[in-house]
């Protein structure tokens, strides 16, 4: 069996077996071949780098929440403060190891524009990830990476994607999401979340079953969103993005 198939075939099943840490392994090793991924690879590389991440990601909101909860001075309070940035290490060096496998052995040799807006958003999203914890200077230099990658992404796949397109509406709303809750700019994550969302309305009926499910979930999250958004009821709820076990 040839070495790329057989790398695939331990993924699929690393994902069944819900094995992430082997999974993430295993495509890095892909990724690493230099290749061209196909969309089934594509989707095992993501999905195996968005449930490591996801879990710690978790944790670190929920070791934050529990850090504003406690009193100055108590001594909880310090041994949150310290397991929070345990975790945020671990979460930086996830981040940096995937945007160096992504800016080194994924967007060089992205030929399709379905590649290229998949990894330029993947980049946004990870920098993003690293400036939802990040302070400072830190959090303004992977809130600038993040803004750069998602436009371009966005670039591209206004003129190789179409509107209902689940990367190009996967893309949007993890783009409006950044607005939303990284730059602050609400009004300008509304705007984003609101074309995406009218584009694909207005092209969803004349869509092919490929893909169709996909694209209709995105759409759903679009409008979820802005339902948040525009509430005057939303209680601090977290933004919805594609983070699930799904390409795009």
């Amino acid at each position: 069996m040839e070495e790329r198939v057989k790398v695939v075939c331990m993924a699929k099943l690393a994902e069944q077996a819900e094995r992430y840490d082997d999974m993430v392994d295993l495509m890095k090793k892909l990724a690493r071949m230099d290749v061209d991924m196909s969309g089934e690879e594509r989707h095992l590389f993501s999905v195996g780098f968005k449930n490591t991440i996801g879990a710690k990601r978790a944790s670190w909101r929920i070791l934050s929440s529990l850090e504003q909860k406690v009193t100055t001075g108590e001594q909880a309070g310090g041994m949150i403060n310290d397991y929070r940035k345990k975790v945020e290490d671990e979460l930086r060096m996830v981040c940096n190891e995937i945007l160096s496998i992504i800016a080194i052995h994924c967007l060089p040799l992205a030929n399709s524009g379905e590649n290229i807006v998949f990894f330029y958003k993947m980049k946004g999203d990870y920098y993003r990830y690293l400036a939802e914890f990040s302070t400072g200077t830190e959090k303004k230099a992977a809130a600038d990476q993040s803004l750069v990658a998602y436009q371009h992404a966005m670039v591209v796949a206004s003129t190789e994607l179409s509107p209902v397109h689940p990367i190009r509406l996967g893309l949007a709303l993890n783009f409006s999401v950044f607005f939303y809750e990284i730059m602050n700019c609400h009004e300008r994550a509304c705007q984003v979340a609101k074309q995406a969302f009218d584009e694909a309305t207005a092209e969803i009926n004349s869509m092919g079953v490929e893909g169709y499910n996909d694209s209709t979930l995105m759409m759903q999250l679009l409008k979820d969103n802005l339902t948040l958004w525009t509430s005057e009821l939303t209680g601090g709820e977290s933004s919805k993005d594609n983070d699930l076990d799904m390409e795009g």
